[in-house]
C-alpha cells in the first residue's frame, strides 16, 4: 500500500484547530514518505521546503505530486540557492548548479577591483547576481540565447547595475566592449549531444535543451567562445569556464589554439572544474 498523500494526513486524525490549516508534524511524516518512496534522497529537507512554501493543504497536495511526478523542487519553489543567495527560477529555464560556484570564486580571484564583465550562457542570471554582490564592475552585462531564461535574469537583477541581453554569446553585446572586457565567465552547455540521454529525468525532461546540450563532444559551444573571447578580451583579461574533467585537455588545447593562455582549477568538495584562460598581454 503506498503511503498516504499529504491531502490524506489532512483527512485524517480528528479536529483542526482552523479550516485549511496545515498539520505540521503529520503532514510532514506523510510528505517524507512520499519523498523518500519517490526516490527523493533529501526527503527530508526537501518536505521542510515544500510545507513551507505551501499555504493550504490544497497546495500542499499539489506541489507533493508535482515533485513526486518528477518536477524539479526549485520550479516549484520558484527559486534555487546559489552561493548564498535565492534564485528565482522560471520552469524550462536551467536550475543553478552548487558546483558552478566555483566559477565566481575564481572570476573573483583572477580580476581586479572594478572589472568590465560580460556572464555568457547566463540562465537565470546566477552568476551574474553572485558578482555584482563580490565585485564592483564598472560595467557588467548577461547574455542568453533562450528567451525564457532573460526574461528570468532580468526578474533577478531588477535592483541591480546590470543589463542582460538576448542572443547568441558575444553577438548581442555593445560592439564597443569588443577588446575592453576584463573578465568573461560562461557556464556553456558542455553534455555530449549522446550523453544527454543518460541524465537525470528532472534536466532532461524539464530544462531547457538548449541549456545542456554541448554538441558532439560537449565542447562545440565552448569552442566558439574560447575564439570569440579572444577578441572581446583586453589583454590580460580573463575567461572562466565549467566543464567536465575529461574535456579539459581538449578544451585547453582548444583556447590555446585561439590565442589564450588557459589553466586548470579543480574543487572536491564542489565536485567542480574550472577552466580560466587569460588572454596575453
Amino acid at each position: 500500500m503506498p503511503p498516504p498523500s499529504p491531502s490524506d494526513a489532512v483527512r485524517d486524525g480528528g479536529p483542526r484547530q482552523a479550516s485549511g490549516e496545515i498539520s505540521r508534524p503529520r503532514d510532514r511524516a506523510a510528505l517524507v514518505g512520499r519523498l523518500r518512496a519517490a526516490g527523493c534522497v533529501y526527503a527530508e529537507d526537501e518536505a521542510e521546503l515544500l510545507l513551507a512554501a505551501a499555504d493550504s493543504p490544497a497546495t500542499l497536495a499539489d506541489l507533493t505530486d508535482r515533485r513526486v511526478a518528477g518536477e524539479p523542487l526549485e520550479y516549484l519553489l520558484g527559486w534555487a540557492e546559489f552561493a548564498g543567495l535565492r534564485i528565482a527560477v522560471d520552469a524550462g529555464v536551467f536550475v543553478p548548479r552548487a558546483r558552478t560556484a566555483l566559477l565566481v570564486e575564481v572570476a573573483v580571484e583572477v580580476t581586479g577591483p572594478t572589472p568590465a564583465v560580460v556572464d555568457l550562457c547566463c540562465g537565470s542570471g546566477a552568476t551574474t547576481v553572485a558578482l555584482a554582490h563580490r565585485l564592483t564592475p564598472r560595467w557588467l552585462a548577461a547574455a542568453d540565447i533562450d528567451p525564457a531564461a532573460v526574461a528570468c535574469a532580468r526578474r533577478n537583477v531588477d535592483g541591480l547595475n546590470v543589463e542582460v541581453y538576448e542572443g547568441d554569446l558575444f553577438a548581442p553585446l555593445p560592439p564597443q566592449w569588443r577588446g575592453r572586457l576584463d573578465l568573461v565567465v560562461c557556464n556553456a552547455p558542455y553534455v555530449p549531444t549522446e550523453a544527454v540521454a543518460l541524465m537525470p529525468s528532472e534536466a532532461r525532461l524539464h530544462e531547457a535543451p538548449v541549456a545542456l546540450d554541448g554538441g558532439p563532444d560537449g565542447l562545440s559551444v565552448l569552442r566558439r567562445v574560447g575564439v570569440d573571447a579572444a577578441e572581446w578580451l583586453a589583454p590580460g583579461g580573463h575567461l572562466v569556464v565549467e566543464a567536465g574533467t575529461t574535456q579539459v585537455p581538449m578544451l585547453c588545447a582548444a583556447f590555446h589554439v585561439a590565442g589564450l593562455i588557459p589553466a586548470v582549477r579543480h574543487d572536491e568538495n564542489l565536485d567542480a572544474t574550472a577552466v580560466v584562460a587569460r588572454h596575453p598581454t
